[in-house]
Order: C-alpha cells, then sequence, then structure tokens
C-alpha cells in the first residue's frame, strides 16, 4: 500500500545515464522538488559506492561505478606510439557502435530497476534527464498515466559527438526526439535558445530552468582589478582553451595570468599542457566553494566554447552562473545565449571563440571598468541565481496534470 502524502506532493521518477554524485543539475532539481513535498526517486547509472542524496532523495544504480584514471596523467593510452594512429582511426570507427551498446544496456538494466519501483506504486511524473532517457521514460509514463516531463539539459541534436559521423542514425534520433518531446506534458531546458529550437519542432510547453547555482555569501576578499582570468570546468576538447592559452602571453602583459582548474580529459591534457606556456594549469576537481576562492582571488572568469555545433552557440554553461555566485565578472566567448546574458546585464565582456587577440582585448576592457561591471555582477546575483530557478521548477510543477487514471498511447518504439 502507497503512504499518505501531503496534499499536493507527487511521486517523481527521475531517470538520468549520469552517476548523479557529480549531476548539478539533477540533485538541485531534486532537492527543489523534496522542498516542496515532492518524493523523487532517481534512477542513474554507475553510482559511486557510498554516495549519500540529498534528505528525502532516493538512488538506484544501474551498472557499478567504474574507476577513474589518475586526474591529469596524459599519454595514458597503452602500446608504442607508431601503433596508435591505428588504434585512435579504430576507436573513431567503433565508438558510435559502443556509445549505442552502453546506452542499450543501461535502458535494460534501468526498466529493471523501475519495475521494482512500480511494485511500491505507480509514479504521478516520470521525469527524463536528456533524449538517452526519454524512450524509457515515456513508455513508463504511457503504462502508468503519469505526466511526463522532458528535461533537456542541452541541445541533443545539435551537439558535438564523437566518433565517425552517423547522420542516418542522427536524424532518427531527432525524429524520435521529436514524436517524444510532441507527448510530454512539460519540456524544460536551460536556456531561452534551445528553448525556441524545441518549441518550433513540437514542444507544447517549454520552460527555461537555467544550470545556476544557490548564493553563498563570500568569505574571501576580491582585488581592486582583476589579477588573473581563470578558467574552471573540464579540460577537454570543444572547449576553445586552446585560445586561452595562445592569449597568456599578452594578458600577462596586462599583469593578468592565466588560471586553467579542473578535471582533466588525459589525451587531451598531454597535447595542451605543451602549448599551454605561461598558463598556471591545475588539473585536478575542486569543490564548488573551492572554485568560488579561485575565481575571487583572480577576480575575473573566463567562460570558453568553440562554437563548433549549434549545441554550444545556445548554451549557457554553468561556469557562467558559478562565476556570478563568486561575485566575479566574465568574459565569454561571443556565441548568442553567452553574449546576451553578458551584454543585456553589463557583467562582462565578450571574444570571438579562436582569436586570442580579441580575447586579451575583452579583458583589458573588462579591468578598465572593472568597479561599474562588479556593480552589476552584484545586481544580476538574484536574478540569476537557483533559488529564482528552483522556484521556476516548482511552479512549472504544480502545473503539471494530475495522472491519468489508464494507460496512455503513445507511437513508436525504441531507436538506438
Amino acid at each position: 500500500m502507497t503512504p499518505a502524502r501531503p496534499a499536493g506532493s507527487r511521486r517523481v521518477l527521475a531517470l538520468v545515464q549520469s552517476a548523479v554524485a557529480g549531476d548539478s543539475r539533477v540533485l538541485r532539481e531534486a532537492e527543489a522538488l523534496v522542498a516542496a513535498g515532492h518524493a523523487v526517486h532517481l534512477v542513474g547509472r554507475g553510482v559511486p559506492e557510498g554516495f549519500a542524496p540529498p534528505p528525502g532523495v532516493t538512488v538506484d544504480s544501474v551498472g557499478r561505478s567504474a574507476g577513474l584514471r589518475p586526474v591529469g596523467r596524459p599519454g595514458s593510452r597503452p602500446g608504442p606510439a607508431a601503433v596508435r594512429p591505428l588504434l585512435d582511426a579504430a576507436r573513431w570507427m567503433l565508438l558510435p557502435e559502443h556509445r549505442a551498446r552502453v546506452e542499450a544496456a543501461w535502458r535494460s538494466g534501468a526498466a529493471a530497476k523501475v519495475e521494482a519501483y512500480l511494485e511500491q506504486g505507480p509514479p504521478d511524473v516520470v521525469h527524463a534527464h536528456d533524449f538517452n532517457t526519454l524512450d524509457l521514460a515515456a513508455d513508463v509514463a504511457a503504462r502508468t498515466g503519469a505526466a511526463l516531463v522532458y528535461d533537456a539539459h542541452e541541445l541533443w541534436s545539435g551537439r558535438a559527438v564523437a566518433g565517425r559521423p552517423e547522420p542516418l542514425r542522427r536524424r532518427r534520433a531527432a525524429a524520435r526526439e521529436d514524436a517524444l518531446m510532441a507527448r510530454a506534458d512539460l519540456v524544460l531546458t536551460v536556456s531561452q535558445g534551445i528553448g525556441e529550437r524545441l518549441r518550433t519542432r513540437g514542444a507544447r510547453r517549454v520552460v527555461v530552468v537555467r544550470n545556476s547555482f544557490p548564493a553563498r555569501v563570500a568569505t574571501s576578499p576580491l582585488p581592486p582589478r582583476p589579477t588573473g582570468l581563470v578558467y574552471a570546468g573540464r579540460i577537454g576538447p570543444g572547449r576553445d582553451l586552446e585560445t586561452l592559452a595562445a592569449a597568456a602571453p599578452d594578458l600577462a602583459a596586462l599583469g593578468v595570468r592565466t588560471v586553467v582548474v579542473g578535471p582533466a580529459d588525459g589525451e587531451y591534457l598531454g597535447r595542451f599542457a605543451s602549448r599551454a606556456v605561461g598558463v598556471d594549469l591545475r588539473p585536478e576537481p575542486l569543490a564548488l566553494d573551492e572554485v568560488d576562492d579561485v575565481y575571487r582571488a583572480a577576480g575575473l572568469a573566463v567562460v570558453t566554447l568553440d562554437g563548433s555545433c549549434e549545441n554550444h552557440r545556445l548554451a549557457l554553461p554553468n561556469k557562467l552562473f558559478h562565476a556570478l555566485r563568486a561575485g566575479v565578472p566574465v568574459v565569454v566567448a561571443d556565441l548568442p545565449e553567452l553574449a546576451r546574458v553578458v551584454t543585456e546585464r553589463g557583467i562582462g565582456g565578450t571574444y570571438r571563440p579562436g582569436d586570442p587577440a580579441a580575447l586579451a582585448a575583452a579583458v583589458a576592457d573588462v579591468a578598465g571598468r572593472y568597479p561599474r561591471v562588479l556593480a552589476a555582477v552584484a545586481d544580476a546575483a538574484a536574478e540569476l541565481s537557483w533559488e529564482r530557478d528552483a522556484a521556476v521548477l516548482v511552479a512549472a510543477y504544480a502545473e503539471l496534470p494530475a495522472r491519468r487514471p489508464g494507460p496512455v498511447a503513445v507511437a513508436g518504439s525504441a531507436t538506438s
């Protein structure tokens, strides 16, 4: 028998192909929904042993947590250098098939976890985090009469994907996404630009819940002018870090050191380190509060993206909101969504991706009007915080339909 719950609360089943522990969006949304009185159960992949979810959130794991290579160890691929091009080519060819097998295995394992969950009663809402969980979520929602929420963390069909091109599979996946998205009672996403794209593809109700951060009172001082420019995030391809490294000498001439900190892709790090002369390179993960302190010690953050795919052009990375939580201005890639937020709010400057001189010029510009930009950051902090976005999420959930009394027909079948 299902335990009684407060009036207006919902039983939420959320599906995600991540390890949950490091997925800030998934955890923050779950916490916000629990705080609003809902009961949230997450099904993830490879959740680390000993992970303690937030109070009121329960978690199931599909598969065991995989071990990680030590952070920052470049050149860790096996085999002589002469055969590495062949190994790289083989990986490029086979990666899409490997990815499809991994996702199929997750769906199979997650389906079993879901069936065990359903034995305790039907969900009121099934929340699909990203397209790779949407087929299973739609099936469960259709069988149980639950409301369906599609949470598009990115523009899935516009992503840059490693491995050989697969135009036919990508077209089929996009068509399947469109069909299921039109069935969803609510579509959440991270930026206005992505939301507009999804509306044109059939999403009936789209609400933007940004990848923002909870407010925090600063515990360390800011310098009177920027002494450093900090990139804090994953050190890997597609992030325009090469431009940041190339700009380092010009930034040094301005009295601004270049800092790159975060977990690293080992193979990429080896190539990047050889080009990052004059960069303070720290390939190590840091806690959120530690990143705040690194930002504030330098006084200026950078949000880099190379703009190589539509998803990048429409993205609002959480690095932007993390810098604002720390109270520091930003220099961002001149891509539509990033540039719009920064220029409308006056919270920093923009540079052309791939142009080191433009990056240095943007830093010089922000440094020259630093007090005014700091004031703009302070003014924008509340609006661009997780407290604001959590309220938007909770309000969107309040408008979801009640669980339907019977199964809901949904056409089509899972597409790998």
